[in-house]
């Protein structure tokens, strides 16, 4: 698959560049300062994901999800005493964040106009939830676990908010809600960690960087395991993991906390493989007959973006493309995300 290729080729490109920094090869710049201070602000985040920025209506058609993180500041005992005993998960001596999430994902077929949708092509789907995270950091490295619950079916709203909308902006229903996937309670189990390389390029404050992340999923809504690789520019890279974004997607971090005036920008590109195991939006649910396909084991996804930060405000924008998911998919997916972030 060539977003798998590209993903090798990015993860060794980078893997490299940090064993010839610490074995003292070709300079790469200058390593930024590994310094975290404890931050007394919380972050709140709003994230919106819509394939129509891409030109399509089809896959995983829309999202939303509302996302809080703690300050890190003076952090309760007990957080700070579960991050500090699970060293695989958590990095040694980072400090603590815990969070709250809801959000919504939205799935169609690619024909939404037939009432009796194709049962080669994906099925109606609908997933409400909420999550709670806990979260350890360092300068260098993150670590996290969050438990998702929720709804899978017409439970979870799907139909009433994408006719909604299209209502309202004067674009056509989609017909086949009625043979969506039924009502299932979804629980997951995700676990994450992400490492960060900065380097100062010695020019007006330049800084690139690599951010190589692992993770995670283990429920009856995902079961995958995955690999990626985040490159950025820009400047005040400290700031954050790279942009947050709806799981299963390579995701960053929801909170952020800009060094100096505040002011910081970068521009990024990212791949990521999954090898799946589970995925109930394709097939389909778990103790009950219904629609289903044949899932793709290994997915793959190449996205491209930015982010600016001022003061107390961060605004990212993604573009992503996502391989075949399943076996008689047309062609990949594609859909874009607008992200904006606050810190109280």
């Amino acid at each position: 698959m060539r977003i798998l290729g590209i993903l090798g080729t990015v993860l060794i490109l980078g893997t490299a560049a940090a064993q010839a920094q610490t074995a003292g090869g070709p300079s790469l710049g200058d390593p930024l300062p590994e310094v975290q201070i404890p931050d007394p602000r919380g972050t709140f985040s709003f994230l919106l994901d819509n394939d129509l920025f891409a030109g399509t209506d089809k896959n995983y058609t829309s999202g939303f999800q509302f996302d809080w993180r703690s300050p890190s500041y003076d952090p309760p005992r007990w957080i700070s005493a579960v991050t500090g005993r699970m060293s695989l998960i958590f990095p040694e001596g980072g400090t603590p964040r815990w969070g709250v999430s809801f959000g919504q994902n939205i799935f169609t077929p690619e024909d939404t106009a037939r009432r009796n949708p194709d049962p080669r092509d994906r099925p109606y789907a609908g997933w409400l939830f909420g999550s709670l995270s806990l979260a350890s950091y360092t300068a260098t490295s993150y670590g996290s676990v969050e438990l998702q619950m929720g709804i899978v079916g017409p439970g979870a709203l799907g139909e009433q908010f994408q006719n909604g909308v299209h209502r309202l902006r004067n674009f056509d229903r989609a017909e086949g809600w009625n043979h969506q996937l039924k009502d299932e309670f979804g629980i997951n189990l995700i676990v994450g960690r992400q490492w960060r390389w900065n380097y100062e390029t010695g020019i007006d404050g330049l800084q690139y960087g690599f951010v190589p992340s692992v993770n995670a999923s283990l429920g009856n809504v995902y079961t995958y395991a995955s690999g990626g690789m985040l490159v950025r520019f820009g400047s005040n890279l400290n700031a954050d993991f790279g942009p947050p974004r709806t799981r299963p997607a390579q995701s960053g971090s929801a909170f952020f906390q800009p060094e100096g005036s505040g002011f910081g920008w970068y521009v990024f590109a990212g791949v990521e493989g999954r090898a799946v195991a589970r995925n109930i939006f394709l097939d389909g649910n778990t103790w009950r007959d219904g629609p289903r396909v044949d899932r793709e084991p290994l997915v793959g996804d190449a996205s491209v973006g930015f982010a600016i930060m001022y003061r107390r405000a961060r605004l990212t924008a993604t573009y992503t493309i996502r391989s075949r998911e399943f076996e008689t998919q047309r062609g990949n997916s594609q859909y874009g995300s607008i992200g904006v972030a606050f810190r109280f």
